[in-house]
């Protein structure tokens, strides 16, 4: 099952491993509960810290426990953790023993601080690339605590628990029984949720700061590149960000970024988010911008806690997110049968029938991978024709169990029992409603800018974005802007990171002038 590469990887890794290690399985005499099998004895054939036993007693078959030997096991793992789970596998064996985290110490305490009992479960998809930033974060929080237990569930291989838990996204976090929170949760985030006292103190401590040369808003590909090159000019700055990465973090696939050839997009958010943390950066994480003014030479950010930060100048970075159809039922089976990810809620959807909005290259490349999981596509595109590139056209049309409506525009999202059971649309030629029943339906229709809270402050454009010079300057002095959230066309990674340097740049200049 592990080949040669990967064997010798481990090894390497567990010469980390500080107290011994007891994977305890759940099994019967099925194919997944030999596979399970043979994956763990040949993780433990990798360390003499690592023993195998079969005496488990989990309702969940296959599954197993990671667990320090002579106590009882926190970490358990329902399915097989390949694909991006096989690294949250590996760091719950080295964690479970003892071996320190690679997270801050506040964050540490914050998690050895919790009371109460909490028995979390998080239904996950192998393909998914949110989940493992969620199993991670709860594999640890499980490991520090003796109060928290958590468990995987691969959902494709669960069917049944996802159908009794309704379970219709994925990452989806259970707690104590009950729907705790779904798509990407950090530790930090997680345990804002369950702290309710923590965004008090946050907004005190944030307050507290001295103001800032330049203070960034937004954490994605644009806002780190600010940062770096804000920090390099040795002057005082300060990042705020909702979630580090932004969209980038939901990305599969990159293969457009100068220098490398391929990448994830998790993988670039942790590189930036190191890069940003090498300098002199003060980076407020968890923090939403709630407004933005100026009085005399200073901006005054006041975020959605109460805090207030003060800066010379500000670079606003806010990105963008998945445009929605504004259609009645759309919010209410949001994650039940509605979805933004086709790569993470695909495989929930196994055998069903499902709908793809939008005829773009994002929704042609949807309907052609869901083509290959669920039992039929119809993709829906309010155009008079498809907008994708003529090879995903072709990879479309080739298949037998995807149909192509044009012209046509999503009215209503139906359901019952607290699932979707019908789309019904408009046929834009004949004015006639048609209703289409299906289990799923998946949202590719663009993005729209981040920048509600700017509205009457800054000059936006028509469709929201705001407006920008050659340098980045708004219509504010002092205030600047990059990536996707501005009018500076093609929203692509890498001339998001450019304009970042830009406005970062243009600030520095605005500040020896100024």
């Amino acid at each position: 099952m592990l080949d040669n590469n990967i064997k010798t990887q481990l090894k390497a890794y567990f010469e980390k491993i500080v107290n011994p290690i007891v994977l305890t399985a759940t099994l019967n005499d099925g194919d997944s509960s030999n596979q399970m099998l043979e994956l763990l004895n040949e993780v433990a054939e990798q360390s003499d810290k690592i023993t195998v036993n079969t005496n488990g007693n989990s309702t969940n078959v296959p599954s197993f426990t990671v667990g320090k030997a002579g106590e009882v096991a926190r970490i358990a793992f329902s399915g097989l953790p390949m694909g991006h789970e096989m690294t949250s596998f590996i760091l719950a064996i080295l964690q479970a023993s003892g071996y320190p985290p690679k997270v801050e110490q506040d964050i540490i305490e914050s998690i050895q601080g919790l009371t109460g009992k909490f028995r979390f479960q998080t239904f996950i998809s192998l393909s998914c690339h949110n989940c493992p930033d969620v199993v991670q974060a709860l594999n640890l929080m499980a490991a520090l605590n003796p109060n928290i237990e958590h468990e995987m569930i691969d959902g494709a291989l669960f069917q049944e628990l996802v159908d009794q838990r309704q379970i219709m996204a994925v990452p989806t976090v259970i707690l104590n029984d009950e729907v705790f929170g779904q798509g990407r949760m950090s530790a930090e985030e997680i345990i804002a949720k369950l702290d309710t006292n923590a965004s008090t103190r946050d907004a005190e401590k944030i307050s507290a700061k001295a103001p800032f040369d330049s203070l960034i808003i937004g954490g994605g590909p644009a806002g780190a590149s600010a940062a770096i090159y804000s920090a390099r000019k040795g002057i005082r700055t300060g990042i705020v960000t909702q979630r580090f990465g932004g969209q980038v973090a939901d990305t599969v696939g990159i293969e457009n970024f100068i220098s490398v050839k391929e990448t994830e997009g998790p993988k670039l958010v942790l590189a930036l988010e190191q890069h940003v943390k090498s300098y002199d950066v003060d980076v407020m994480n968890l923090q939403t911008a709630k407004s933005l003014s100026k009085s005399g030479d200073e901006i005054e950010i006041t975020l959605e806690n109460g805090a207030t930060l003060k800066s010379k100048t500000v670079i606003l970075s806010t990105g963008a997110r998945w445009r929605e159809m504004n259609v009645p039922g759309e919010q209410e089976y949001r994650g039940k049968g509605v979805a933004y990810c086709p790569h993470c809620d695909g495989p929930l959807y196994k055998g069903k029938r499902v709908a793809v909005i939008g005829g773009g290259n994002s929704g042609v490349e949807a309907a052609i991978d869901l083509a290959g999981i669920v039992s039929h596509v119809t993709l829906i595109e309010f155009d008079t024709k498809l907008r994708a590139d003529a090879v995903l056209q072709k990879k479309l049309f080739s298949l037998s169990n995807v149909t192509v409506i044009t012209n046509a525009l999503s009215k209503e999202v139906l359901g019952a029992d607290g699932k979707v059971t019908t789309l019904r649309y408009e046929d834009r030629t004949s004015n006639q409603m048609h209703d289409i029943a299906l289990e799923g339906i998946f949202v590719q229709i663009g993005l729209l800018p981040n920048t509600d809270w700017l509205k009457g402050v800054i000059d936006l454009s028509p469709r929201g974005e705001i407006i920008v010079d050659q340098k980045g300057e708004t219509s504010m002095p002092g205030v600047f802007a990059a990536g996707d959230c501005t009018t500076v066309p093609y929203k692509q990674i890498i001339i998001a990171m450019g304009e970042g340097a830009k406005a970062s740049l243009s600030a520095f200049d605005y500040l020896i002038r100024s």
